[in-house]
């Protein structure tokens, strides 16, 4: 049972890389998001340490520069605040996402969208209590198995007609056992990485 609730949150991030747009995966790159949040902190309060932990540790000189080169822009005005303040997100932000193999557009707005699974995330975490949270992944997930389940039925009856037919039933074959492979792949490993469907251990084998 444990081991399946710690599956939960890669699910999820299972979840945001089948079939939705890279927009609406993206958490770490708002202005509302928890990297973003850190990283005001810290120019607040003059440390750059806080904001470490989001980079891997080759990446932590680059950002203890851009650090430092942001509090010294600081000090010359509120419209160099803000142009300082602004580089130094965007450096973190995009260093961290490289870490992830994650590639960078940009930072977005407060308010932008994003999936109900991260919401949902961050709701639970605030919370306290993940139930709503696993209901939604579950039900999701659940409704994708299905969906495709029977279009490889479907697809199963015909497959012999002709061989247009054929290659449209290993297609959805194909879709459906990839599909439940990697679910399962990242429910039992380590966490996949922003914008992708799962780590080196959760990829799926080849037919």
């Amino acid at each position: 049972m444990r081991k399946s609730m710690m599956g939960i949150a890669n699910i999820a991030a299972m979840c945001l890389g089948l079939g939705l747009p890279a927009t609406a995966r993206a958490h770490c790159d708002t202005m509302a998001g928890p990297v973003v949040m850190t990283a005001k902190k810290a120019l607040e309060k003059g440390d750059v340490t806080p904001v470490l932990k989001w980079v891997k540790k080759d990446d932590e000189a680059e950002i203890r520069a851009a650090f430092n080169k942001a509090l010294a822009a600081r000090t010359q005005g509120k419209e160099a605040q803000e142009v300082a303040d602004q580089y130094f997100f965007e450096t973190l932000v995009r260093i961290h996402r490289a870490g992830e193999g994650a590639p960078f557009t940009g930072l977005k707005p407060v308010g932008a969208e994003l999936d109900p699974a991260v919401e949902g995330a961050d709701k639970a975490l605030a919370t306290g209590s993940v139930a709503e949270l696993v209901k939604m992944v579950n039900e999701d997930v659940s409704a994708g198995i299905r969906k495709r389940f029977v279009h490889v039925q479907e697809t199963a009856k015909h497959a012999d007609e002709s061989v247009e037919a054929g290659r449209s039933y290993v297609a959805a074959y194909i879709e459906f056992t990839h599909y439940v492979e990697r679910l399962h792949l990242d429910a039992m490993g380590s966490a996949a990485g922003h914008g992708e469907a799962g780590g080196e251990s959760a990829t799926p084998h080849g037919h």
